[in-house]
């Protein structure tokens, strides 16, 4: 996972999207642990509090819930979810994106030749 400092997205949102990511592609599967909080903060280089903050969100989206003295695992629904999640993240990114380039006197078929030479790139590198 890879966190980006300089981002306008909170530290904390980047581990819970890498988090949600990670589920999503079947990396954690439903009732597998995730990293505890002091392996995750030692691996993105972040305080355990960001990564409790980060955890503490997907708690609240039912992603994952706490064993006492066992630690994190992935809910049952957490793929879906995780899923869902990504969906709405990738639609308000492409709003995003969509505005900007009206913003610039952008047309709708130069926007749609962006998307596609950027979905191409994409698929180019393997993502």
């Amino acid at each position: 996972m890879k966190i980006d400092p300089g981002s306008h997205i909170p530290i904390y949102l980047q581990i819970a999207d890498g988090i949600r990511d990670a589920v999503a592609a079947g990396v954690y599967l439903p009732g597998e642990a995730i990293p505890s909080l002091n392996a995750m903060s030692i691996q993105v280089q972040v305080n355990a509090n960001t990564v409790q903050k980060a955890y503490d969100e997907l708690a609240r989206e039912g992603l994952i819930y706490s064993q006492r003295g066992k630690g994190l695992f992935v809910a049952e629904q957490g793929k879906t979810s995780a899923k869902t999640s990504a969906r709405q993240s990738v639609h308000r990114a492409f709003l995003d994106g969509i505005r900007a380039a009206q913003a610039a006197g952008m047309s709708v078929r130069e926007i749609r030749s962006v998307f596609a030479a950027a979905l191409e790139d994409s698929s180019e590198k393997g993502n």
